[in-house]
């Protein structure tokens, strides 16, 4: 009963930390979250549920800034999203536990090094790099929930404003999580599981809007990607240890 308990408070917390982040910095949930969850429910449904948290907060995010969104861009993207998904979640489906798991600790460490660095890729730049960028977050995200850090270097390369970046990439995360929820089906929940996941991003929501008020934005940026990192290099190590 006590370990039942600890799970609860500890997948609330997840989802509050997560909601706050996203919040704050616009992006950033899965990046947070994923590790976490992954250690705690497993990679199968540790994933999908942070598909499906990621999703609603894009969804809540998108409110008042879809004249935003840049078609050109983003058509490319998620087209390429759309023939990558399937991949992932073969990829998710058949390997064994321990190597997702170090498999997902991998790509969340290296994804985040590569935003902390602000990799210049010349190929990640114009339709070609949307293509590519949509291609390799697809994957990440269906297999690993990460999808995010790929489009962050495109929008990188391609010289965008955070300002022009948060709409766009929210309206990316709509869109991407749902194809993988759909994909690979809701996780095995029960409702007041649910209650708690609805009612820890509603407040995480909220405390990431208050922070935002007071946090510089470069400061919020860099703790988030620690914080990421800190979590991904966890999760590596556990897969590693239970090969």
């Amino acid at each position: 009963m006590a370990s039942d308990w600890v799970v609860v408070l500890v997948l609330g917390a997840i989802m509050t930390v997560g909601a706050s982040v996203q919040r704050l910095a616009g992006i950033g949930f899965a990046l947070v979250a994923v590790p976490g969850l992954v250690l705690l429910l497993g990679p199968a449904e540790g994933v999908v549920l942070a598909n499906c948290a990621a999703g609603a907060i894009s969804a809540v995010g998108l409110a008042g800034t879809w004249s935003q969104i840049r078609p050109a861009q983003m058509v490319p993207l998620v087209a390429a999203a759309v023939c990558t998904v399937p991949a992932g979640v073969w990829v998710a489906a058949h390997l064994p536990e321990p190597v997702l798991l170090a498999g997902t600790g991998v790509l969340v460490s290296v994804a985040v090094l590569l935003v902390m660095w602000g990799a210049r890729v010349p190929a990640l730049r114009g339709v070609k790099g949307a293509v590519a960028a949509g291609a390799a977050s697809g994957f990440m995200n269906s297999s690993a929930g990460v999808g995010g850090p790929a489009v962050s270097l495109y929008a990188v390369n391609a010289g965008w404003t955070v300002r022009e970046f948060v709409p766009n990439a929210q309206f990316y995360g709509l869109v991407v999580n749902a194809l993988s929820v759909v994909a690979k089906g809701l996780p095995q929940l029960p409702v007041p599981l649910w209650l708690l996941v609805a009612s820890a991003l509603a407040a995480g929501s909220m405390i990431g809007k208050a922070l935002a008020q007071r946090v510089p934005e470069k400061s919020a940026r860099l703790t988030i990607l620690l914080l990421a990192l800190t979590g991904g290099l966890t999760t590596l190590g556990k897969g590693l240890w239970s090969l």
